[in-house]
């Protein structure tokens, strides 16, 4: 079988195909946890390595699974990947985790890691399985941050605000105060706010990719009666 091309796997997770913008999955964590850059950052960093651990095993195992039992042990092994990393970020991130709450045991149920497994990892070897997870999880990651970032600059006036919780007394200086006001845009801190802040990065990729259409669409239009009149 031809390995897919890693540029093709890339272009896909982060764009063509991306979780968040396109497949619209996972939504749950995206819009609960994205009230900041940091969280959104965190949520997103934990779901890479989920996807990692659990496409690298699932691509391992693909030649040993019955087709009758691969999606129970597609979730056995999602639940157990996911299990290791909550626990070790509540030893080595506990305030990053205690902010993010049920939402890192709940990556369990995003349907974008079973998806991957079952239709990618399952038929794929290691290389192109580590490209699909990584751009797959860096795509969910973007939207996280990017969604994460406009919340908190209209909602709170800062940018990267709690980034100690993970990068430790580091993240401390990175703190940015963006907009000089102390009380923001209370709507935007709420689930509303993420829902209308969501739909606005649907709709501007969406202007983006129809853009090239439109403009041809248009001079095609302009064109035609230019050679009805000449005949």
């Amino acid at each position: 079988m031809t390995e897919p091309n890693p540029k093709a796997i890339w272009r896909d997770g982060l764009w063509d195909n991306n979780p968040g913008l396109v497949q619209l999955l996972g939504l749950c964590p995206l819009l609960a946890v994205s009230n900041t850059a940091i969280n959104g950052l965190g949520l997103g960093l934990a779901t890479i390595l989920v996807l990692v651990v659990t496409g690298l095993t699932v691509s391992l195992l693909r030649g040993w699974l019955r087709p009758e039992i691969r999606i129970p042990v597609f979730v056995l092994v999602i639940a157990t990947a996911v299990t290791a990393i909550d626990l070790v970020m509540q030893a080595w991130l506990h305030d990053l985790s205690r902010t993010l709450g049920i939402f890192v045991p709940l990556i369990v149920t995003n349907c974008t890691i079973l998806a991957r497994a079952e239709s990618f990892a399952s038929k794929q070897p290691l290389r192109p399985t580590l490209h699909d997870a990584l751009a797959q999880g860096a795509g969910f990651t973007a939207v996280l941050m990017v969604l994460g970032a406009g919340r908190e600059v209209v909602g709170n006036g800062t940018l990267f605000s709690g980034a100690d919780m993970l990068f430790g007394p580091a993240g401390t200086g990175l703190t940015l105060r963006v907009l000089p006001f102390d009380d923001g845009f209370l709507l935007a801190m709420l689930p509303p706010g993420a829902f209308i802040g969501l739909g606005l990065l649907v709709a501007l990729r969406q202007f983006i990719v129809n853009r090239p259409r439109a403009a041809a669409a248009s001079a095609q239009a302009a064109d035609t009666p230019v050679r009805d009149s000449a005949q």
